[in-house]
C-alpha cells in the first residue's frame, strides 16, 4: 500500500518525544508488508511577534526531516490561539493541500491514514475528499472525551467521524463514546497500542535508584502523566495523605509537566504529605525506563483515558501498576500485574496499600507487556485499511488542481 499518515501528534526535531506513540505505529506501518509511508504533520506559522513566546520552538522545525525510516513534512498552516479553535481543521488543510496534493501526484497514495480526530481528522478527511483518497481516522482520547464538549467544534467533530472511511479507535470505551456522539456511525475498529521492548525494559532496582539519588530502603510509588486535570493527579495527592496514616516511610514520584504543578505542591502541604511528594518535571521517554525500575508501583490516577500507554511501559520494566477503571486499563491490566480501582482518593490508597504489601514477579510482567508488541498493532492496521481501501476509488492525480 501507499499510505499517507496525517497528523499534527508526530515527532520532530525540537520535540522528539511528541506523539511517540503514533510514530510507532506509523514507522511499524511502513516495515509491514512492504508499505510506502510519507508523512504530514503540519505546525502552526509563527510570526516574529510571537517566536519569544512559549511556543517559539516550533518556527525551528525544518520543513522536512528524516524521523527513524519515515520522510516527515512540516508544512505551516495560519493558526490564532485561542481565536481559531472552531476554524483549526479548515486553517490546516489550507495550509496542507498543495503538499498534499503534490506528493499524490508523485506516489498515488492508497489511502490517509489520520490521527487525531479533531482537527488533524478533519483536515485529513477534507484533504481525502479533495484527492479522492479513502481516509481512515483514529480517534486516541482527548480529540473525544474532551473536545466533543465544545459547542463551537462538536459539530466540526461529527462531519469528520460521518465522513471518514473508516474510523478506529485505540479502546472500546471511546468506540463507543463516538458511536453515541455520531448515529451515522455504524462501525469502529479498535485497535490498541503497543510497547517499545528495546526502550522499556527490566534494569536493577538498586541501580536505577542510585542513578536517581533516591533513598534505596523506601518505597517509590512512580507516576507518570501530565499534571493536568483530566489526568486527576490531585487524586494521588490525597490518596498519599490517606496512605501515610498507614505508613510514613514511602515516596510518591510524580514524574511530568503541566499547569497543575503549583496547586498540586499547595495541595501537598494543605494535607500534611507534602514530605512524600516529589515532582521530578519533565523526563525524557528514553529515560523514563530507570523512574519505572526505581519504583515498587506505578501509579496512574486518571479520570478519563483511551489507551493509557504508560501502564505498558511499567509493565514490561517489570513493574506492577494501581490503576484507574478507566478507558482500555480494564482490558490491559491482569490481577498478576497489578490493582485496578475506581477514581476516588480512598480507593487508590488501598489498591497502592495491597501492591506495596505483595510479593510480585518482575519477569512475568514484562513477559506479559512485551506480547503487546507493534509489529502486531501494525499488521492489525494494515489489514484494516487493506480491506477498506477497494471500496472507494482513487481519483487520477493528474486531474487534480489547486
Amino acid at each position: 500500500m501507499r499510505i499517507l499518515t496525517f497528523t499534527s501528534l508526530f515527532p520532530n526535531a525540537t520535540a522528539p518525544d511528541s506523539g511517540g506513540f503514533v510514530y510507532q505505529r506509523t514507522s511499524h506501518l511502513a516495515r509491514s508488508s512492504g508499505n510506502l509511508v510519507e508523512v504530514i504533520a503540519p505546525v502552526p506559522y509563527l510570526p516574529k511577534w510571537l517566536r519569544k513566546t512559549g511556543r517559539g520552538a516550533l518556527a525551528s522545525v525544518p520543513r522536512r526531516e528524516t524521523i527513524g525510516n519515515l520522510q516527515v513534512h512540516h508544512p505551516r498552516y495560519a493558526l490564532l490561539p485561542g481565536l481559531s479553535m472552531p476554524f483549526h481543521g479548515l486553517l490546516m488543510f489550507a495550509g496542507c493541500i498543495r503538499l498534499a496534493r503534490s506528493l499524490h501526484q508523485k506516489y498515488h497514495f492508497d489511502c490517509i491514514d489520520g490521527h487525531y480526530v479533531y482537527p488533524d481528522g478533519e483536515a485529513a478527511t477534507l484533504i481525502g475528499k479533495y484527492l479522492g483518497v479513502p481516509v481512515a481516522i483514529s480517534a486516541r482520547g482527548t480529540d473525544i472525551h474532551t473536545f466533543p464538549g465544545f459547542r463551537t467544534i462538536r459539530p466540526q467533530i461529527r462531519w469528520t467521524l460521518r465522513h471518514a472511511d473508516t474510523v478506529v479507535a485505540v479502546s472500546q470505551s471511546l468506540a463507543e463514546i463516538m458511536t453515541n456522539l455520531e448515529p451515522q456511525l455504524d462501525r469502529v475498529e479498535v485497535i490498541g497500542n503497543g510497547v517499545d521492548a528495546q526502550r522499556f525494559f527490566p534494569e536493577d532496582r538498586l541501580a536505577a535508584r542510585r542513578k536517581l539519588g533516591l533513598d534505596p530502603n523506601r518505597p517509590v510509588i512512580v507516576s507518570v502523566a501530565a499534571l493536568r486535570p483530566v489526568k486527576a493527579p490531585e487524586l494521588l495527592v490525597r490518596a498519599a495523605a490517606f496512605l501515610k496514616q498507614r505508613m510514613s516511610n514511602f515516596t510518591v514520584l510524580f514524574v511530568g509537566v503541566g499547569p497543575e504543578l503549583a496547586n498540586l505542591q499547595h495541595l501537598a502541604s494543605q494535607l500534611n504529605c507534602a514530605g512524600v511528594c516529589q515532582f521530578a518535571g519533565r523526563v525524557a521517554n528514553e529515560d523514563l525506563r530507570t523512574y519505572y525500575a526505581a519504583a515498587n508501583v506505578s501509579c496512574l490516577a486518571s479520570r478519563k483515558e483511551g489507551w493509557p500507554n504508560v501502564i505498558l511501559e511499567s509493565l514490561a520494566c517489570g513493574t506492577p501498576v494501581v490503576a484507574t477503571r478507566v478507558g482500555a486499563v480494564p482490558n490491559i491490566l491482569t490481577p498478576a500485574c497489578g490493582v485496578i480501582v475506581d477514581p476516588q482518593p480512598e480507593l487508590i490508597c488501598d489498591g497502592l496499600h495491597t501492591a506495596l504489601q505483595r510479593d510480585w514477579d518482575p519477569d512475568m510482567i514484562s513477559t506479559y507487556a512485551q506480547q503487546y508488541t507493534w509489529e502486531n498493532v501494525a499488521e492489525r492496521v494494515d489489514q484494516v485499511l487493506s480491506r477498506f481501501i477497494s471500496s472507494k476509488p482513487v481519483a487520477d492525480p493528474s486531474a487534480l488542481r489547486v
